[in-house]
């Protein structure tokens, strides 16, 4: 149910609480609930209000197979691929080259009931499973409230939430308490920081340029996939289509941002991937630095890090969302065990989040990265021929694609084939 902070419904003892209502936050809440665990989850932003909210803007969109499946065990999956563009295929370009390689996720059709990726901000699976949180009678969702302190008390988490923006004076504070806390508050996490937990890795040294418009790159482009990962020396692109309009990302060398959303500094970029003889009608432009990092611990006794809180990487490949709400679906799992008495999930949370997430996810990510701008003309023909290859070999590709599918982190075998 949707309450205040104050309202008297909220319990003063709860079985689980959750910092955070993105896709992490909202996939591990209905997760608890539908196994019959009291839950509140707090959330800063307002009811309805949250940035990006419209479909315009620049978080994250991609779904992939093993989270999809994690979706449809929880009874939403459909409800998303109604609002979501189906992608099947992807392509690896060269802006002079144009199409070095196209992958088919048909190769793992035998590996997952859901052999591609499905379009979808991020926003439209919170609002979906906040919908289902709030008809049922043992989750509270709490908006404008946000998680200030934590404090451990022997097998009980004493949170101190407090009204967002709030200096948490009078009745704008409350303590509540539970028997397990699962951050899923974000890169700038609260309670990570309570609990003294290090965020270790590193800054890219540019920053990212993510522009949206409803103009067709498709139609300007021969042949050109709904997602695409364009090589180049001096700038990369990455155009991905969502259900709303095309996004295309861009670097900004130097970590200065300068006059990059200037409305001609937008154009200039555009028409230079694809040009038109008019300009891009455009719904959104936003800067942001890139990190790689992921806390020192996940685990700390019952407090459990997930998501962005957790980890963060660069987006190249989809995986941040994605990973985040694996860790939601093992957070539940461990607390849903550890309450009959079977701590062995618990236990092994940390290092297996962990080791994903430092081993996979970032190995994968980062790779994107370096591979998207060499610079070498050498290596970057080896690259485009070692692709070439792997596209064109069925084993090859159906073992390339399970990495970047994210499928390989749950078939560690799947992980060690070279591509």
């Amino acid at each position: 149910m949707l309450i205040g902070l104050n309202d008297r419904r909220l319990p003063p003892d709860l079985d689980v609480v959750i910092a955070g209502l993105g896709p992490v936050g909202a996939t591990a809440a209905l997760t608890l609930a539908r196994a019959g665990l009291r839950v509140a989850v707090f959330e800063e932003a307002p009811a309805g209000g949250a940035a990006g909210r419209d479909g315009t803007g620049s978080r994250a969109s991609t779904f992939h197979p093993p989270t999809l499946e994690i979706l449809d065990a929880l009874g939403v999956a459909e409800d998303l691929h109604e609002v979501g563009l189906v992608c099947d295929s992807y392509q690896y370009r060269d802006r002079e080259e144009g199409l070095v390689a196209r992958f088919d996720l048909a190769e793992i059709k035998d590996d997952t009931p859901f052999p591609y990726r499905l379009q979808s901000e991020q926003q439209n699976l919170v609002r979906i499973i906040a919908d289902r949180l709030a008809g049922m009678p043992d989750v509270h969702l709490v908006h404008d409230a946000r998680v200030a302190a934590v404090e451990q008390e022997g097998d009980t988490v004493a949170v101190r939430v407090e009204t967002a923006g709030s200096a948490g004076t009078g009745d704008e504070t409350v303590t509540v308490r539970s028997r397990w806390l699962i951050a899923a508050d974000g890169a700038h996490s609260t309670v990570r920081r309570e609990l003294g937990i290090a965020f270790e890795g590193m800054t890219y040294p540019e920053q990212f340029l993510v522009v949206s418009t409803t103009d067709d790159f498709a139609a300007l482009i021969p042949g050109l996939a709904q997602v695409n990962y364009i090589s180049d020396p001096r700038e990369w692109v990455v155009l991905l289509r969502t259900p709303l309009h095309w996004r295309a990302l861009f670097p900004l060398p130097g970590g200065d941002a300068g006059d990059a959303l200037e409305p001609a500094a937008v154009q200039r970029r555009l028409q230079a991937v694809a040009p038109q003889d008019r300009d891009y009608t455009i719904t959104n432009t936003r800067v942001y630095r890139v990190h790689q990092r992921v806390a020192a611990r996940l685990r700390d006794g019952r407090v459990l890090l997930a998501g962005d809180a957790a980890h963060i990487n660069n987006p190249l490949g989809g995986m941040g969302m994605n990973s985040g709400i694996h860790d939601a679906a093992a957070a539940a799992a461990a607390i849903l065990a550890a309450e009959t008495g079977d701590e062995a999930l618990l236990d092994r949370y940390d290092e297996e989040r962990r080791g994903v997430a430092l081993d996979y996810v970032r190995v994968v990510t980062h790779g994107n990265w370096e591979s998207l701008q060499e610079e070498d003309p050498a290596e970057r023909r080896r690259q485009h021929d070692r692709m070439r290859r792997t596209a064109a070999d069925p084993a090859l590709a159906r073992a390339y694609l399970l990495r970047s599918s994210m499928l390989a982190a749950r078939l560690p075998e799947a992980a060690e084939r070279p591509a």
